[in-house]
Parts: structure tokens; C-alpha cells; sequence
């Protein structure tokens, strides 16, 4: 990986740049805590249970369940029995959610690379 050099102001304007292209893509409209859910699904080892994601982003056992529930209506991910433990139910991923989050990273680089629309006007200086 390249190491990149960004002030907070300019991290937070790549950001910027990228979540109003997904929002002018008309792509799903996740909160913060269902994007990182969805995120460390797709970017950490499985198996992933509602019990191992709360404890990895250090929130209640109920507010994943909503998360999961919510992108489970988007098919972005999917519950499966776990097999092994029919207590346990696993989160796994699918393939509208691996596309979805190809197409978000991808406008993230494009954002990073000053491809999307946007001006830099309402930054302060030294931006």
C-alpha cells in the first residue's frame, strides 16, 4: 500500500466527496454503525455471530441485530444457521453486498483523486 499524506480536513472532504456520490448514486443509505458492521463482515476472517460483531465494535447485542436486520432487508448480508451450533446464527456475506461495497470503495478513490464533483470553496486555507 502507498502511504498518503491528509490533513483531517482533507480525509473528511474525500469522505465527503465520496458519500454524496453514493447518495447521488442512489445507492443504500447505511448509518455509520451498519456500514462498519457491514465493513468488518466483509474485511475480517469469519465466521462473524451477532455475539463476536458486538464485541468487535464494542456495541450492544441489540443494535447489531437492528444493523444486521436492516442490511439483511437490503441483501447486502444474510443469516445462516450455524451448522456446527444450531443456537448460533452467522452472518455471512453475499454478493449484492461485495458489489456494494466495491462500487463504494471505488468511489472513495475517485473522491481521493479529485474525480467527483464538488468544490473546495468552503475549506479553509491551508486546504
Amino acid at each position: 500500500m502507498s502511504s498518503v499524506e491528509l490533513n483531517e480536513l482533507q480525509a473528511l472532504d474525500i469522505w465527503r466527496r465520496a458519500i454524496v456520490a453514493s447518495v447521488r448514486a442512489d445507492a443504500p443509505d447505511l448509518s455509520a454503525r451498519q456500514m462498519a458492521l457491514l465493513l468488518s463482515v466483509y474485511l475480517t476472517p469469519p465466521p462473524h455471530t451477532v455475539r463476536g460483531l458486538a464485541q468487535l465494535l464494542n456495541v450492544s447485542k441489540p443494535a447489531i441485530t437492528r444493523a444486521v436486520n436492516r442490511l439483511s432487508e437490503l441483501g447486502l448480508v444474510r443469516r445462516k444457521t450455524d451448522d456446527d451450533d444450531r443456537r448460533s446464527v452467522l452472518i455471512q456475506r453475499t454478493v449484492r453486498g461485495s458489489v456494494f461495497l466495491r462500487e463504494f470503495g471505488e468511489l472513495i478513490v475517485a473522491a481521493a483523486a479529485g474525480e467527483t464533483e464538488g468544490t473546495d470553496d468552503a475549506l479553509p486555507s491551508p486546504y
